[in-house]
């Protein structure tokens, strides 16, 4: 049995890959320039997911308007465990905080926030684990964008691809067109605070 808590993910030694969906006003110049740069918005948080499949399930598959365009966005792991260091819960969890007046303190404070949800297979059920979603506040977006972003690469036709194949009834072969993705485990300390079991 997997852990009910666990971030999955494709990485190597120096970088992680973290997906988001956006309109092509804001993909377009943002592949072209490898970096966020306007109409995307430095004043609201910004959300990143290193699921693929979380994300097709919440775009569904690219078919939500203003979700049209999936990035894979390569960024620095050093920048991703900063992010997961500064993350409070969405949601109280006692065995991580002294009470929930101590979460709700951090919580309005928090640069950055996490939050758990089921994980999805290929076909959108859910499974039994939680895939994390790290919400990059106004606080943190700059040095996301200036200092984390490695690469910006456009999965939109891969995203079409695969959707195509699986209502085609090709489920094996879309498959092999998935991100490989593998469990990242983040050092003990903020993974306890996290929920994550090192």
């Amino acid at each position: 049995m997997p852990a009910p808590y666990e971030i999955r993910a494709t990485y190597d030694r120096d970088t992680i890959v973290v997906y988001q969906a956006y309109s092509s006003a804001i993909a377009d110049p943002a592949v072209k320039a490898q970096a966020f740069v306007p109409p995307f918005s430095m004043g609201r948080m910004t959300w990143i997911k290193p699921s693929f499949l979380w994300l097709m399930h919440r775009s569904n598959w690219g078919t939500k308007s203003g979700q049209e365009r999936t990035l894979a966005v390569t960024i620095s792991r050093a920048g991703w465990e900063t992010a997961l260091s500064k993350a409070v819960l969405t949601v109280y969890e006692p065995s991580v905080f002294k009470s929930k007046a101590d979460w709700d303190e951090q919580f309005q404070n928090a640069e950055v926030h996490v939050q758990w949800d089921p994980e999805r297979n290929l076909r959108g059920a859910s499974l039994d684990h939680y895939s994390i979603q790290v919400g990059v506040s106004r606080f943190v977006i700059r040095e996301f964008v200036d200092n984390w972003i490695q690469k910006i690469e456009d999965f939109t036709p891969r995203v079409a691809k695969i959707h195509t194949l699986l209502r085609s009834g090709k489920a094996d072969e879309a498959k092999r067109h998935l991100p490989v993705e593998r469990v990242y485990t983040p050092p003990a300390a903020i993974g306890k605070r996290l929920l994550i079991n090192p």
